[in-house]
């Protein structure tokens, strides 16, 4: 009973597939020159069970086969995820029309024609198997990357998580302190003490943000429906955050309107967007907030006298670790995830968020939300 070697199954395996007994000892032949493992099968059925069974390197397939031609077994092994990466060269009788566009719309890379040339056979073969194993090679490592990433952003987050209690923690005794003995310490001091709240509240929001944008990307976080007066909910989130807006004035005219949104999220959103637009806006600059009710939306516009930001730039900012590139000293740090978050806060809402902006002309950052809620059956809570 013949056997195999350790070298032959090492060697490269081919799947051979060609209803014609001659033509399948000749390429079998040409393989084994080529030191590859050649494996045989005359219909396209079959091919499909050696494929399956033990998924070759590469795959020679003729395309003119009786009940199953090639274009069909191409078209079913690409519909299998762990067959759709196997590379399939076909194979075409010298004379015959072989439709490249079909061909390679089937998934195919490459033809070769009957009758066969041996160095032919040998340097297609070899390209394609070379590709294959640098494709290989290449999903190998975003692998290992992604799962490096994904070690990464569970500590990030854990790190985050356990930063969130010492920080607040920081802002509260500050502020006890600046309350109790406010009358016993200097001006200066207290100017100081104003300066360490003012960074603690920033990185306590900055954590929030953190957190916030990994909940909606694990799916982790439900949107909390209610149904209540927005430029309320606009007007006290912008109050929230006034502390932070150093000589610059926000204004916001308050207006009554309805809508069933997540308060919290929308907040939040509203002040990422209000503390970018003060950071960007030059002492004594406004930064003007506005509510918009549209047939079935609500728009809200943040404006700001800032530098403004080129339009190449306008998707890059609203992702991940995306920084908004300008030439204004900003004095507080960011996370890149700012507007990450309003990205994802704003989709969940089922609305859509983006920016109006010209270098020099300041910009209008925006998002529009459905004013009954993301979906129709949307729960109140």
């Amino acid at each position: 009973m013949p056997t195999t070697s350790s070298a032959e199954l090492s060697a490269p395996s081919i799947l051979v597939v060609d209803d014609t007994p001659a033509n399948l000892q000749m390429l079998a032949d040409i393989l084994k020159r080529g030191c590859y493992r050649a494996r045989p099968v005359p219909s396209g059925k079959l091919a499909l069970q050696a494929a399956k069974a033990d998924p070759p390197d590469l795959i020679l397939l003729d395309i003119n086969m009786p009940l199953m031609d090639g274009y069909q077994v191409c078209a079913e092994l690409k519909k299998d995820p762990m067959l759709a990466g196997i590379p399939v060269i076909f194979i075409s009788a010298y004379g015959e029309t072989v439709d490249k566009m079909r061909a390679f719309g089937a998934g195919g890379v490459d033809y070769i024609t009957k009758p066969f040339h041996v160095e032919e056979v040998g340097a297609r073969v070899a390209v394609h198997l070379q590709l294959r194993r640098q494709q290989r090679e290449l999903e190998a490592v975003l692998s290992k990357q992604r799962e490096l990433e994904g070690m990464r952003d569970s500590m990030v987050h854990m790190i985050v998580h356990d930063l969130r209690a010492p920080l607040t923690a920081v802002f509260n005794y500050l502020d006890l302190v600046r309350e109790q003995e406010a009358g016993f310490i200097s001006t200066e001091s207290l100017q100081n003490l104003d300066l360490a709240m003012k960074a603690s509240r920033w990185m306590v929001q900055m954590v929030n943000v953190l957190l916030d944008a990994s909940k909606i990307e694990s799916g982790q976080m439900n949107l909390r429906l209610v149904e209540c007066d927005v430029g309320e909910l606009l007007a006290e989130a912008i109050d929230a955050i006034r502390s932070l807006a150093d000589e610059k004035n926000i204004v916001f005219c308050r207006t009554h309107v309805r809508g069933v949104v997540d308060r919290d999220t929308i907040a939040r959103v509203v002040q990422n967007l209000v503390s970018n637009a003060v950071k960007l806006t030059p002492p004594g600059g406004d930064v003007r907030v506005t509510l918009q009710p549209l047939p079935a939306h609500l728009r809200i516009e943040v404006c700001d006298h800032g530098p403004g930001i080129a339009a190449q730039y306008h998707p890059k900012i609203f992702e991940k670790f995306g920084q908004l590139d300008t030439n204004v000293r900003q004095s507080v740090p960011s996370s890149g995830l700012g507007l990450y978050f309003c990205k994802l806060a704003i989709e969940a809402h089922g609305g859509r968020i983006g920016v109006d902006s010209e270098v020099g002309q300041g910009s209008t950052f925006w998002f529009e939300i459905p004013a009954d809620g993301p979906h129709a059956k949307a729960k109140l809570t």
